[in-house]
């Protein structure tokens, strides 16, 4: 799981209370254990959240442990990394993207 202590946890649970409800710039990285491209998009993630923390905030949700909320986004295919601003989805990037493309859309939303 996350080894940066500026990537939190979301879940079911805390998605309401900590992402919709919440303020400013936030980035969610759908994934699984299981998922290769996932693990690998990871580190990746966990560096941006230290580079950008007091900016965004960066959480990770593992889909096989929370069905509800990637269902109500609609992911159909992981890694999928959804921005969210004041509690509004706004941009959503899908697969292991390269980390200049991430920055790009953390730039533009900023």
């Amino acid at each position: 799981m996350a080894n940066s202590k500026n990537v939190h946890t979301a879940t079911d649970a805390n998605f309401a209370n900590d992402i919709l409800q919440g303020s400013g710039l936030s980035l969610i990285d759908f994934w699984a254990e299981w998922c290769g491209p996932c693990r690998m998009l990871g580190p990746v993630v966990e560096g941006l959240a230290d580079e950008y923390v007091g900016k965004m905030k960066v959480f990770k949700m593992n889909v096989d442990e929370n069905p509800e909320t990637p269902s109500r986004f609609h992911i159909r295919g992981i890694p999928t990394l959804i921005f969210f601003k004041n509690g509004e989805a706004i941009d959503q990037l899908v697969g292991n993207q390269p980390k200049d493309v991430i920055i790009q859309t953390i730039q533009k939303h900023l």
